[in-house]
């Protein structure tokens, strides 16, 4: 299976950190955040990496190289303006072929154990789901079976973990941005999303504090 890293955003919430890099080059215990889940990848088995990049795309791309350094075969799906999370799923479809694949938000971590995502026959996904924080109250209902559904209580918070069928984008306009919630309520509505309840640690590095937290956690371990 083939993995992509959503890493295209302009990472408004981490400014000032990058009024002059890329949000996936910020460092965390010693190395950029991406680099950790590159290793992660890898460890868990995951040769072939495609990356999206578009805010100071240019500056990933010389940081990264072809990805041998980390384990991996790197490739590069770059937007000239950043398509939301949905339209760069498309515009990366060429690199990703007509497999499932597993998809990885840049700025998150978790300790999730990879090798373990799968994606069940007809299902368009696979959620990573955490626990409600103070920032998101959550996205999405997991039943008893393990089915995902965008109606229901309590609400679990994607976790920006998941495996992705290419069918769920494939219908969209290339270098349109589009986002991925609707198409994955749609889904849902369908039956066709499955899901887990991870209660491990997961951290939304969305913000310096949330960084900062980020970098803590790793030092001390």
């Amino acid at each position: 299976m083939k993995a992509m890293i959503l890493a295209a955003g302009f990472g408004k919430r981490m400014r000032p950190l990058t009024d002059h890099c890329p949000k996936p080059l910020l460092p965390v215990a010693g190395k950029p955040l991406i680099v950790h889940h590159l290793e992660r990848l890898a460890a868990a088995g995951f040769t072939e990496v495609v990356i999206n990049a578009s805010y100071r795309a240019e500056q990933l791309i010389a940081a990264l190289g072809d990805g041998s350094r980390y384990g991996v075969e790197l490739a590069f799906s770059v937007e000239a303006e950043p398509l939301e999370t949905a339209g760069g799923l498309r515009h990366a479809l060429a690199l990703l072929g007509e497999a499932p694949f597993l998809l990885l938000n840049g700025d998150v971590w978790s300790d999730f154990p990879l090798a373990t995502l799968s994606l069940k026959e007809n299902d368009l996904a696979s959620l990573v789901m955490v626990d409600a924080t103070d920032f998101n109250a959550g996205d999405f209902h997991l039943d008893a079976a393990g089915r995902l559904h965008a109606e229901g209580d309590p609400k679990l918070v994607y976790a920006g973990v998941g495996v992705i069928h290419p069918a769920l984008v494939a219908s969209l306009v290339d270098g349109e941005p589009t986002k991925l919630a609707p198409l994955l309520t749609e889904a849902m509505r369908a039956g066709r999303v499955g899901g887990c309840h991870h209660r491990g640690d997961w951290v939304d590095v969305g913000t310096p504090a949330r960084l900062q937290e980020l970098e803590a956690r790793l030092t001390q371990a």
